[in-house]
């Protein structure tokens, strides 16, 4: 599909990817719908800003009925809560499923009919290297994030009659406020924009945005010991 006259919706588009995603979207010919769940938060010029958790059922339905004419989901909204699974807080650990794969699949599964009348389209879901391993503190969201990329392979069968693209998104560190914390190597938030945009345009399934996420990759198919200590190694170098 083409950006270019595009009608896209983005969630999360109150400041980092998200806001990315929607400031380039617009600034490449798309009318583009940015959601977030306080829309005052959203300071773009040029978009339709709506309210949307995406965690609540009457939002997502709500944000489907107003963006009835959306060609190109962007499922981007997310939460970090540095929770572990085993010793960790379990609420907050629901609250990274609850987001990550539940909000995700709420979206989809509100906007798949969408799509599919305004010819198909396209959806990107924003997922994670950490789709594929985990770390002290990162459980949750690796769970999460595992989950939701099951979600995404699984919408990409399920949809393919339909004529719409489903797109996986993994990435290492992005520069925004969730790495805030994190002292190692980030990628910009419009280099990530720019790789996945190029990467709808082209009908791509899968987008590794950066070398980290490349290597991730390589390393699934080691034993489970070896692909860990690999991982520890290069996040320790």
């Amino acid at each position: 599909m083409q950006i270019s006259g595009a009608v896209a919706l983005v969630t999360g588009a109150n400041r980092g990817l998200g806001r990315e995603f929607a400031r380039q979207l617009v600034e490449r010919g798309a009318t583009v719908y940015a959601t977030a769940r306080r829309p005052e938060s959203i300071d773009l010029e040029g978009v339709v800003a709506l309210p949307l958790d995406i965690t609540d059922a009457d939002q997502v339905a709500a944000a489907a009925a107003r963006a009835g004419d959306t060609t190109l989901l962007v499922n981007n909204a997310g939460i970090s809560t540095g929770a572990d699974l085993v010793t960790g807080d379990l609420e907050l650990a629901h609250r990274e499923m609850d987001t990550h794969f539940w909000g995700t699949a709420s979206m989809l599964r509100a906007f798949a009919p969408v799509l599919g009348r305004n010819g198909g389209g396209a959806a990107v879901n924003v997922l994670s290297a950490l789709s594929w391993f985990s770390t002290r503190g990162a459980g949750a969201y690796h769970a999460a994030k595992a989950a939701e990329w099951a979600l995404t392979n699984s919408a990409r069968l399920e949809l393919a009659e339909q004529g719409t693209l489903v797109t996986a998104v993994h990435l290492g560190a992005a520069d925004t406020d969730i790495t805030r914390g994190w002292d190692g190597p980030k990628v910009s938030p419009q280099a990530v924009v720019d790789a996945v945009l190029a990467g709808v345009e082209s009908d791509a399934t899968e987008v590794l945005v950066d070398p980290w996420s490349e290597f991730v990759k390589t390393a699934l198919t080691d034993q489970p010991g070896t692909r860990d200590a690999r991982i520890a190694a290069a996040l320790a170098g």
